[in-house]
């Protein structure tokens, strides 16, 4: 009797079955919550520092906070919801989440705030790390495209729509609304979650593995301050480069203490599959590259467009909207025709797109930007679903906790290190062009930003080149192979033929 119950998974129960789909809808509204706090809070910055009388310097540490404790948290949940239940980690992340927004709407001070903001991530890092892992195991190969691609959907929705989405609310409602509107949502997702989600049927009970943990956990911290104060204080400063220095060590010591443990809280076999570990590597890089178009494009259009911040806010969204049409029906059409072709092609769409945004100047026609905007949409939309199917399809049951939480990190990761590469690559040439040091935009020079711009433009679609030609490698690899397959198995079958 107990054989058999541990061999039933989430798709032998009809009941189970039936409400997958509304299973699902729950837990978007999370995925989109978690990922869009990452990115809404960067337009308020200036409004935050204004409200609570702090330089905008310290502000930033408001969105990097949450990000950091993201990061460095999101493995160990990720193993642990394979251990204990990916479930019952995501429940308890749903309430820890919620808790985090009404205490950041709360806030009259900077400590509280990042206090606050931390308490969020760790919420957000829970849910984060198990939602792909929930999914794949509830629903079948058939529909898990398309259901990882609504997950995908909702995932690049609340990182890309947060300065559109942003600079409405904010310039309607204050920047507290940013947060509390977390609560009465987050409420609804709570009591469904809590009546729909079912209980927990794959667990490992692997112990889990401190050493690695903590050294993560310090590499992590180390990296983010080391690239994120190296903004401000310049790559070249000891203490910038001391960081980064012991971050790669703490990263060398964490693969060689991985390697030798039994239960490691990272299973680096996982990497060993090419189709996961270029899946996840071509992910990264598209986030490093709409990273890049995130943090420029509200400059742009409020800067140099001289649109207000709701103006901005609305021609923004074309992005998001595109994903939101387009991204369902990619990973739909995922299931029917395989997700390689679909990867590629909405690639060299992000590709065309970055190299438009690259020819924008101060008169551009605002429907120009909006067809670039857009069209940056339709490829990440295009590419994010199928390239989530491809990635978590490739996993074993047991890990698939831990292979959602790889991909969460190195979402978030890419968009720490697409801000970097943006704000380094901006204001290195806007340095160049003035002949001093630049760290903002220079009154009455629009010029220069937009040289900037162009630059940071022509690296994104260069990252995004980079990953459309490593898919199109993969693409031939695999049709070679299965070609190679197919001829194998007909020889094979004439040689029986005839020795009868």
């Amino acid at each position: 009797m107990e054989e058999a119950a541990k061999r039933r998974t989430y798709q032998d129960d009809p009941d189970i079955q039936r409400r997958r789909w509304i299973i699902l809808i729950v837990m978007n509204l999370f995925t989109f919550m978690s990922t869009l706090d990452g990115s809404i809070v960067n337009i308020a910055l200036p409004t935050i520092s204004e409200s609570l009388k702090l330089p905008v310097a310290q502000t930033e540490w408001v969105t990097t906070s949450y990000l950091m404790a993201i990061c460095a948290a999101i493995l160990f949940f990720g193993k642990l919801g394979d251990s204990i239940g990916k479930i019952r980690i995501f429940r308890l992340g749903m309430m820890i989440f919620l808790l985090g927004s009404l205490l950041c709407g709360f806030s009259t001070s900077l400590t509280f705030l990042l206090v606050s903001r931390v308490i969020q991530a760790i919420g957000a890092s829970m849910t984060m790390a198990n939602s792909q892992g929930i999914v794949t195991d509830i629903f079948p190969p058939n529909e898990r495209g398309k259901a990882l691609g609504l997950v995908g959907t909702f995932v690049s929705l609340g990182s890309i729509a947060g300065p559109s989405l942003g600079g409405v609310m904010l310039s309607t409602l204050g920047w507290q609304s940013i947060f509390w509107v977390n609560v009465p949502i987050g409420l609804i997702a709570i009591a469904f979650g809590w009546k729909l989600l079912p209980v927990d049927m794959v667990k490992t009970g692997a112990r889990i593995d401190k050493a690695g943990t903590g050294l993560f956990t310090g590499f992590i911290l180390f990296l983010f301050a080391g690239l994120l104060l190296g903004q401000q204080l310049g790559y070249g400063d000891g203490r910038i480069i001391g960081s980064l220095v012991v971050a790669a060590l703490l990263l060398g010591v964490f693969l060689w203490v991985e390697a030798r443990k039994q239960e490691p809280l990272l299973q680096l076999g996982l990497f060993r599959n090419p189709l996961f570990s270029l899946g996840i590597l071509c992910g990264f890089l598209v986030f490093v590259s709409n990273f890049c178009f995130n943090i420029i494009a509200p400059f742009y259009t409020q800067s140099i467009l001289q649109l207000s911040p709701f103006q901005a806010g609305f021609l923004l969204m074309l992005f998001p909207i595109m994903m939101v049409i387009i991204a369902p029906l990619s990973g739909a059409l995922s299931d029917r025709i395989g997700s390689e072709i679909l990867t590629f092609a909405g690639l060299i769409v992000m590709v065309v797109a970055q190299f438009g945004l690259a020819r924008l100047h101060q008169g551009s026609p605002i429907p120009i930007v909006g067809i670039w905007v857009a069209m940056l949409g339709i490829g990440t939309g295009m590419f994010q679903s199928p390239n989530t199917s491809l990635i978590m399809s490739r996993i074993a049951k047991t890990q698939l906790g831990i292979a959602g939480s790889v991909n969460s990190l190195i979402r978030n990761v890419g968009m720490v290190v697409g801000i970097t590469v943006a704000t380094s690559t901006l204001f290195g040439v806007m340095s160049s062009q003035a002949g001093y040091r630049v760290t903002g935009l220079i009154p009455d020079r629009p010029d220069i930003f937009l040289t900037g711009m162009h630059v940071v433009f022509v690296v994104s679609a260069s990252i995004c080149l980079v990953a459309a030609l490593l898919t199109g490698w993969r693409m031939i690899r695999s049709r070679r192979a299965e070609a190679d397959s197919n001829q194998a198995k007909g020889q094979m079958a004439e040689s029986r033929v005839a020795r009868k």
